[in-house]
């Protein structure tokens, strides 16, 4: 058995360096599956994706994904990658178990939760408002660092991490505030702000669109105390006030406090976020 991987076309190439191929997977050159990279439009032109890789049934279990994600790397490398990163379907073990042995380590998850039809009421003595102009302009003055910082702490190289930012930025907040469909709130407690939380509508081809929780912070010194929770419920009431009934987010793994709070409020991960170095 001699298994390679030969392009299925030409190298389509985009603005700012970016690239995608997809290959056919050939088990002594008759195709047996594809692998399909690109870098990475969120992270810019050094990172790399793998976006796609399948066997056919019959030649599955002999090592051959194995290698055609190897050579898949090799080819990212030679674009000058020096990272790649996959998505796992939480209801795919095989993806997961294939990332493990080739090296993958779980950065984040993406997790949804079904609202039901009223929001969980806030403890007594706390309420939400909407974000005045001054608390978004004091919240965007220091976020984008904030942001930037949490990725290179997850060991995502600085250049990568702000092209993320800015990107990220600049695709959901192209009026600020003021942009369609996005809610901020600050949660209040005794007349002090204790902390904020976004919430963004969020399109879905073929589908309903969802609230998703873009930030959401507990100021530090209030932390220990519950408010994450209850800002968490704001934003259910946020979301079902606009008329949408699933809630999603995005959570670094290594952050266990807010990984088992959304597991006690019911969220289900959707989706394993798998990265490592080339």
């Amino acid at each position: 058995m001699t298994t390679t991987i030969r392009p299925a076309g030409p190298v389509q190439q985009g603005a700012d360096g970016a690239r995608e191929r997809t290959y056919d997977v050939c088990d002594n050159g008759r195709p047996v599956g594809a692998v399909g990279i690109s870098t990475d439009p969120a992270f810019g032109p050094s990172a790399g994706i793998l976006r796609s890789l399948s066997v056919e049934e019959a030649h599955r279990r002999r090592g051959r994904g194995t290698i055609a994600a190897l050579a898949a790397e090799e080819v990212l490398r030679g674009w000058g990658c020096t990272q790649v990163r996959l998505v796992a379907p939480a209801d795919n073990q095989a993806a997961r178990s294939l990332a493990a042995v080739l090296g993958y380590t779980e950065r984040s998850r993406n997790m949804l939760k079904t609202l039901r039809r009223t929001a969980p009421a806030l403890p007594a003595g706390v309420t939400g408002r909407p974000m005045t102009e001054t608390e978004f302009a004091e919240w965007e003055a220091t976020s984008a660092e904030t942001y930037a910082q949490e990725w290179m702490e997850r060991g995502v190289p600085e250049e990568q991490a702000r092209h993320k930012t800015e990107t990220d930025h600049a695709t959901t907040l192209p009026d600020g505030m003021a942009t369609r469909g996005m809610y901020f709130h600050v949660l209040v407690h005794d007349g002090a702000v204790v902390g904020h939380v976004w919430v963004a509508r969020r399109e879905v081809p073929d589908g309903d669109d969802l609230g998703y929780v873009f930030d959401v912070e507990v100021y530090e010194e209030y932390r220990g105390r519950g408010y994450g929770r209850a800002l968490m419920h704001l934003a259910e009431d946020i979301t079902l006030d606009a008329g949408l009934g699933v809630l999603g987010l995005h959570v670094f793994a290594s952050n266990t406090p807010a990984l088992r709070l959304y597991e006690s409020l019911g969220y289900e991960v959707t989706q394993y976020n798998l990265a490592k170095a080339l």
